[in-house]
C-alpha cells in the first residue's frame, strides 16, 4: 500500500519530490530508531537512503549550474548542518571527477523564527560569518526547510546589504502552505504538505536532531519536549 502511493510522487526540478498531500509515511518498526523516539514519532516520513540519493542529485544540479567558480557555502545553522555536510561533500566528489570545479569556503549562520512547532513573526539573525566576506562573492545558502519564506527573505535582504556577486539557495525541504509561500529556493530537496517534521538535523526544541530519518512528530512528543 506505501509504496504504491510513493509512486505517485512527482519531481520536478524546480520543486524537487512532490510528497503527496497523502502520503502516510512509513511505520516507525521497518527502520532502526532510537528507542527514546519511538513514543514521541508518528511516523518514518522521508528515509535516510531516499534523503542521501537526492542530495547527490541535487549536487550534480549545482555542478551543472554553477561549475567553474569559487563559491562561498553558507549553512544555516542548526538545522542545515548535517544537509550541508552531505551536500558539500557530494560536490566535492563529484569535482574531482569532473572537468568542472567548484572551489568552496563554508560559513555559518543562525537564524530563530519558531517557538515550540509555530513560526513566529520576527526572524533573529545572530552569530556566524562576518558576512562582510560575501561582497563580490559567488554565495550558495544552504538551509534546512522553508516554510512561509518570511525568514529566507529575511536573510537575503540582509545578505544583500553586502553585495555579493551571486547567491543561490539549496533548501532540503520546502512546506506546501495555503498561498503564503510565494519564495521558491533554486534548488529544493522535497517539497511537503504543512507538516512539523523532524529528524536529520531538524529539531523539536533541540530533540529529534539526532534522528537518521526524517519523521514526523506525534502529539504526544510535542508537549513532552515543549518549552
Amino acid at each position: 500500500m506505501a509504496e504504491n502511493r510513493a509512486s505517485s510522487s512527482l519531481c520536478t526540478k524546480e520543486r524537487g519530490v512532490v510528497i503527496p498531500d497523502e502520503w502516510p509515511g512509513y511505520q516507525l518498526d521497518v527502520f532502526s530508531l532510537p528507542n527514546h523516539y519511538c513514543e514521541d514519532l508518528e511516523c518514518v516520513y522521508i528515509p535516510h537512503g531516499v534523503i542521501a540519493d537526492r542530495i547527490e542529485r541535487i549536487a550534480n544540479d549545482i555542478m551543472k549550474d554553477i561549475g567553474d567558480n569559487y563559491i562561498t557555502v553558507l549553512c544555516v545553522l542548526k538545522g542545515g548542518y548535517k544537509f550541508c555536510a552531505d551536500l558539500v561533500e557530494h560536490i566535492k566528489n563529484l569535482s574531482r571527477n569532473s572537468e568542472r570545479f567548484i572551489s568552496m569556503r563554508v560559513e555559518f549562520i543562525r537564524l530563530r523564527s519558531y517557538c515550540n512547532d509555530k513560526s513566529t513573526e520576527e526572524t533573529q539573525i545572530f552569530g556566524g560569518a562576518d558576512l562582510s566576506k560575501l561582497t563580490g562573492k559567488n554565495v550558495l545558502i544552504v538551509e534546512d526547510i522553508i516554510g512561509t519564506g518570511r525568514t529566507m527573505k529575511a536573510l537575503l535582504s540582509h545578505i544583500d546589504k553586502y553585495e555579493p556577486k551571486m547567491v543561490k539557495v539549496a533548501s532540503l525541504l520546502v512546506k506546501r502552505s495555503s498561498g503564503n509561500n510565494t519564495y521558491r529556493p533554486d534548488y529544493t530537496g522535497f517539497e511537503i504538505p504543512n507538516l512539523f517534521v523532524v529528524g536529520y538535523a531538524l529539531d523539536y526544541n533541540e530533540h529529534f536532531r539526532d534522528l537518521h530519518h526524517i519523521c514526523i512528530i506525534n502529539e504526544k512528543g510535542k508537549e513532552k519536549y515543549k518549552v
